[in-house]
């Protein structure tokens, strides 16, 4: 199954979130947080959004730091995705 993104959606793969924390102790599945840094998977088109034209300015295998509660988390054929506006994507990591 694929995701095809409408609008000014970005569809983002999290990176695995840290299981230790830097001082070597293992965190619960519980305790850990939701991952930031994410890579690009699908973009919209862009388009009129809320009266606004939106130009997409990322793209696809971009890696991105986004909102830590930006976003709807799905499962697609066993994994797992976010999908979020672009505005809520913080920078492009190069």
């Amino acid at each position: 199954m694929t995701i095809k993104p409408l609008l000014d959606k970005v569809v983002l793969k999290p990176d695995e979130a840290e299981e230790t924390t830097a001082s070597g102790i293992v965190l619960s599945t519980a305790a850990q947080e939701k991952p930031q840094y994410a890579n690009v998977v699908a973009v919209g088109p862009g388009g009129v959004v809320d009266g606004n034209e939106v130009v997409m300015t990322v793209k696809v295998g971009d890696k991105v730091i986004a909102s830590k509660y930006a976003g709807t988390d799905v499962k697609v054929d066993g994994e797992e995705y976010t999908i979020v506006r672009q505005s809520d994507i913080l920078a492009i990591i190069e």
